[in-house]
């Protein structure tokens, strides 16, 4: 058996504070384990690539544009493969780096080896026994599979293997309709490919504000196919090679056919616990396998700690980053640091962008009454860069507590809205949370700056609110 003082299981967001965990204690034993190549899945798998992919997608889109602003423009071709390619060797790179920096460190071992528990604080990594009494689980999670008659025997792609094709399908099913199934059905479009999305739930984009998600998915539609409120029930292979995806709607139980070359199953995501067996070392995990941690970050057994993907709070990288902090200061640094989740940011890089921290309208009104809550509304439309752009329709939500002033959530969907919203999420980690300071301010005049700033004058009641997106058709 090998001891170590500390067992570090992933290396994502597990290893940010490597190198301030050796300097506080250079004597320490340990041990560094991922059966997947190293760096994490944001970096070999997850957004990072995908990313990557949809800077093309981006210019594609706004070439596109061009004629709107009397600019006579053509796309002479698309280098599909050339594009894969450039996002493989970027990643392959990256990669590499990493590899090297753990390989042979004097300062802990690496394992590229799979681990699970076989007793409290003790791991089998590949034919070894490692024993510590702190670890870091940084497990990560991977695509989940719904079960689909037909779909294992037809084939299909996931947002791991969808990185290795180096041809773009004529035409693509994407099961799912959140966030993945967005980026991917903006990206292969912009390729060429004629796509169908298929979400179960009703709304398109179920995390985002409904008007939010209504507008993306009028946006959407204009570039690709998105029904809603369909469950994929069987999947058939043709003759010629292509795919039947069957799909039924949930009410109805009407059934619609797609054919397709490929299928991209971007349905959510699972835990890896039923690799790691957490139960034989004591470690509590929810009823979909997601390791159960309390607001420090540590597991039911103490010194072990989970963080990022592995405790299912937010499939985030940043959220991940930020929890290695947490567990930095709780684990090593015996301090007694809450996680804080009061304003996490989020954003969806399709087209148009959207973006969203802290609280939805819905969950704000829950918790302080609909009389307490003031919504402010801003169209990009109605400031002059907005105008120059000719981005209609586009909008900020801003949720306000009335009674304190204190800004509860921000939603934005229109051109850099991954951008705009960073001008929110610094306040809404200030004491008081207060709009005064962007109030104050003075915007860049004509900038996009100035929808964020409108939208915290122009404040309305819910009903009000409500009342303005009926009458504009985002509201039934």
């Amino acid at each position: 058996m090998e001891n170590y003082d500390l067992i570090i299981i992933g290396t994502g967001s597990a290893m940010n504070y490597i190198n301030q965990i050796i300097d506080f204690n250079p004597e320490m034993r340990i041990a560094v384990i991922d059966k997947d190549e190293p760096g994490g899945i944001c970096l070999t798998r997850g957004c990072i690539p995908s990313k990557t992919l949809l800077y093309p997608a981006e210019l594609i889109r706004e070439v596109e544009t061009a004629t709107n602003f009397g600019i006579k423009i053509k796309i002479e071709g698309i280098d599909f493969l050339g594009i894969m390619e450039r996002m493989r060797r970027k990643i392959g790179e990256d990669i590499e780096a990493i590899k090297k920096s753990l390989t042979g460190n004097r300062y802990f071992d690496y394992y590229h080896e799979s681990a699970e528990f076989v007793s409290p604080y003790t791991l089998k990594v590949g034919d070894k026994i490692l024993h510590s009494e702190m670890i870091f689980l940084c497990t990560g999670s991977r695509p989940a599979i719904p079960s689909v008659k037909g779909l294992e025997e037809a084939g299909y792609l996931t947002s791991d293997t969808v990185l290795g094709l180096v041809e773009c399908p004529k035409r693509l099913a994407i099961l799912g309709g959140g966030y993945i199934a967005a980026e991917y059905g903006h990206f292969f479009s912009a390729m060429g490919a004629e796509v169908t999305v298929i979400g179960r739930n009703p709304q398109f984009l179920p995390q985002e504000e409904p008007e939010i998600s209504r507008l993306a998915l009028m946006k959407m539609s204009e570039y690709m196919r998105i029904i809603t409120n369909h469950e994929a029930v069987e999947v058939r292979k043709e003759e010629n090679g292509q795919k039947a995806v069957i799909a039924k709607e949930r009410n109805s139980g009407q059934e619609v056919r797609i054919i397709v070359d490929e299928i991209l199953v971007a349905t959510g995501r699972v835990p890896n616990t039923d690799i790691l067996h957490p139960e034989r070392a004591g470690i509590k995990t929810d009823k979909n396998g997601w390791i159960l941690v309390n607001e420090y970050l540590e597991t039911s057994q103490p010194n072990i700690w989970a963080l990022g993907d592995a405790n299912g709070k937010y499939l985030l990288k940043h959220v991940g980053n930020y929890e290695s902090g947490i567990v930095y200061l709780n684990a090593i640094m015996k301090e007694k640091v809450k996680a804080d989740y009061h304003a996490v940011p989020h954003a969806v890089f399709s087209y148009p962008e959207i973006a969203g921290v802290g609280m939805g309208e819905q969950k704000a009104v829950e918790r302080y009454g609909e009389e307490r809550i003031v919504i402010g509304l801003k169209f990009f439309e109605d400031t002059a860069k907005g105008a120059a752009m000719e981005a209609r329709d586009y909008f900020v939500k801003v949720i306000l507590d009335a009674e304190e002033d204190k800004i509860l959530g921000a939603h934005i969907i229109g051109p850099h809205a991954s951008v705009l919203i960073h001008q929110i999420i610094p306040l809404m980690y200030t004491e008081l949370r207060s709009p005064a300071p962007i109030m104050r301010a003075m915007d860049i005049h004509p900038s996009l700056s100035e929808v964020v700033t409108g939208a915290f004058f122009s404040r309305l009641p819910p009903e009000h609110y409500h009342h303005v997106l009926k009458h504009i058709g985002l509201e039934d």
